[in-house]
């Protein structure tokens, strides 16, 4: 409030609508764009391709017109010795009437548009010319981000200039101190910080801006990573772990004589880091990446044998019961006559059952345990938990996850899991303190599933051909976008689609399920049971079928409106299928017309079936901000940079770091003082659990 031009009134406003409180903030309100104008042009050489235009000449007479105050207009002109141009106001007419000295020279900036075949420009940025003609104040002008509310108080993008350049008078280079160290910089040919808010703000050149953008894309990236990776340090160093000490007896038999299948390279490797990190003596903090069916399970399952021959309790978490109880049932099956003792606890499980799972919990009893987030509740206390496996970790909130820690007096190794693979900049920024696996490779036998678009003009295809895959024996999905309860649309398309699907097959014998989220979750287990088990062929649902629904003998899915999901999530849809030996098809169905920019996305899915390459691509579609799972943390809000345009920068800044932190963890050498204090001054609380 004490800068010039700002006040107390001005100083609320500027809190209020843009969360601008100090010196700070307002240099890191960064403007969206520059204008030039340096370059005045003659009114008679605009054309209709030009966009945004500078001209200098005389104001007309202002005319005034319309009764209502919603339908007045302001209308003038602007004229130079080369030609004249129109100008029309909607907004604030009675101030800009009183404002403007018709006959006078004026500067004029807008954007322009043509009416009747003739130039104007609506609402045009005005600045009185007196005296001699003289250079603009920025050659470059910067254009913020600003509300009506503050245009209306007089504090438009070219006060909020003005505010910004009054700031960087004041502030010194010992104000904005440097943050990097001299060597990083020299290094990577970055300019010094107060000369990179200069240029950001006030560029002379195009050049000059790019040289600032860098600098301070590097500075955010480089400071998140420094401090990512420092936890990552730190839990090395000191975080004691439960040792499992040997490869025992259950975890051999199991991976000699009950195998269903060879194991891939990569979930080998998978296996061997989990077992270097649980005999190391310190704390696991895993995350696991597998692509759609690459054979996650048995990963989870042989880590659990590994604590149960070492004596301990071992869990895996699940976000949904169907998940659960398709955990529960699969590894049961997988071990078979093994003598391990596994149990299940889920929301519905309830009475003396529960009490039963409870006490075999607590006496140490059951050795796996399977469930949903019923496993964090109060009264289950574990005998001797030392392995906690979280599977598709993005649907657990933090303070869920941190629950299963508290049901161990020493910290478990954890292992987190997620079929939705990250893009690399993603997993850098966000799961950069954990130690990352990646399982990109499909079980031998597995078959890549043929990818095909129709419109909706082909349905009747399509049902011919689901049709033909039914009459095989194999099972098919129709899948139609989530239902939520404002959402009327959507279920009345899901009922439609039933009646469709019904109406189709009828008189074939086989069954038909639904399944969607507004079912009771008795009503959807039994649906579900009923595909599950082949009593029905066909099953019509909403995304809940997204994870964890796995009938090997299911070969179709299609997939209705498909332009309304995510990469990500088509990916994951799409996952359903192909998970037994036969060939298998998803068809994206959409009503997207030729040229129509959603069918770039839809060219994707057409493609690969490589996750990782989709997750890239999701990223860059949507941006960060609406990757599922990354809001929540916070990590992401940066200031000017944006990792999925920015993937050299962090990639650069992470290798710096790593170096640097290699060399020197606690930040001691003289070199690193500026860093350091940097770090200290602003400490945050980033969380440490997984």
């Amino acid at each position: 409030m004490y800068l010039r031009g700002v006040g107390p009134q001005r100083a609320e406003l500027l809190k209020k609508e843009l969360g601008i409180f100090t010196f700070g903030d307002l240099l890191l309100h960064f403007p969206h764009r520059h204008i030039d104008k340096s370059e005045v042009r003659p009114i008679g050489s605009i054309a209709t391709e030009t966009d945004y235009v500078q001209v200098r000449g005389l104001l007309g007479p202002l005319k005034l017109s319309g009764g209502k105050p919603a339908q007045r207009r302001l209308t003038s002109t602007l004229s130079d010795p080369t030609g004249t141009i129109d100008l029309i106001w909607f907004q604030g007419v009675n101030w800009i009437h009183r404002s403007l000295v018709p006959g006078a020279r004026y500067l004029l900036y807008g954007r322009l548009s043509f009416f009747n075949g003739k130039a104007q420009i609506g609402h045009p940025e005005l600045e009185l010319v007196s005296g001699p003609e003289q250079a603009p104040k920025w050659a470059l002008e910067p254009v913020y981000p600003c509300t009506e509310k503050l245009r209306s108080r007089g504090l438009g993008p070219r006060a909020i200039a003005g505010l910004v350049a009054s700031v960087l008078e004041i502030l010194s280079d010992h104000d904005i101190a440097e943050n990097l160290p001299a060597a990083i910089l020299e290094e990577f040919k970055l300019i010094g910080r107060r000369k990179a808010f200069l240029q950001i703000h006030f560029p002379k050149t195009a050049q000059e801006f790019l040289q600032a953008q860098r600098r301070l894309k590097f500075e955010e990236l480089f400071l998140s990573q420094v401090r990512i990776c420092r936890l990552k340090i730190r839990r090395h160093g000191s975080s004691r772990g439960f040792h499992f000490s040997k490869v025992g007896d259950l975890f051999n038999r199991f991976y000699r004589e009950k195998l269903p299948f060879q194991l891939t390279g990569a979930q080998k490797k998978v296996l061997r880091e989990i077992r270097t990190d649980t005999a190391s003596g310190h704390q696991m903090n895993r995350l696991l990446q597998g692509d759609v069916g690459s054979g996650k399970t048995i990963v989870a399952l042989l880590s659990m044998l590994l604590a149960v021959d070492n004596g301990y309790q071992a869990c895996l978490m699940a976000p949904t019961e169907i998940l659960s109880r398709q955990h529960f049932s699969s590894i049961r099956t997988l071990l078979g006559d093994l003598p391990v003792s596994i149990g299940l606890l889920t929301g519905n499980i309830k009475g003396k059952a529960r009490k039963q799972v409870l006490e075999q919990i607590g006496s140490g009893a059951t050795r796996i345990m399977v469930g949903t987030h019923a496993l964090i509740e109060e009264g289950v206390r574990f005998h001797n938990l030392a392995l906690v496996i979280i599977d598709e970790q993005h649907r657990f909130g933090v303070a869920q996850r941190a629950g299963l820690w508290s049901k161990s007096a020493q910290a478990p190794h954890v292992l987190v899991m997620t079929a939705t693979p990250i893009p690399r900049t993603l997993s850098m920024t966000l799961y950069g303190d954990l130690d990352v696996s990646v399982m990109g490779e499909l079980p031998a036998g597995r078959k890549p599933v043929r990818t095909l678009h129709c419109g909706e003009e082909r349905r009747h295809a399509v049902l011919g051909f689901v049709k033909e895959e039914v009459a095989k024996g194999r099972q098919a999905y129709f899948v139609y976008p989530l239902i939520e309860e404002s959402e009327k649309s959507d279920y009345e398309n899901l009922m439609k689609g039933w009646e469709e699907v019904r109406a189709y097959f009828s008189g074939t014998g086989y069954g038909i399920s639904m399944v969607h989220g507004r079912q009771t979750p008795e009503d959807r287990r039994a649906q579900m049971e009923d595909f599950v088990q082949g009593r029905a062929r066909i099953m019509v649902a909403t995304t809940v079928i997204e994870v964890g629904v796995d009938v090997s003998n299911a070969t179709v899915m299609v997939i209705e409106s498909a332009e309304r999901f995510g990469l990500s999530q088509l990916h994951q849809l799409r996952g359903r299928v192909g998970r037994g030996g036969e060939s298998s098809t998803c068809i994206l169905v959409t009503r997207l017309s030729p040229g129509d920019p959603g069918l770039s996305r839809i060219r994707v899915m057409e493609q690969t079936n490589d996750g990782f390459l989709i997750a890239d691509k999701d990223l860059e579609f949507r941006g960060p901000g609406d990757i599922e799972g990354t809001r929540q943390s916070g990590v992401l809000d940066f200031r000017i940079a944006d990792i999925s345009q920015d993937r050299l920068i962090l990639e650069a800044a992470r290798g710096a770091v790593i170096q640097l932190l290699t060399r020197d963890p606690d930040l001691r050498e003289p070199g690193h003082a500026s860093l350091r204090s940097y770090l200290e001054g602003r400490k945050s609380a980033w969380s440490k659990i997984s």
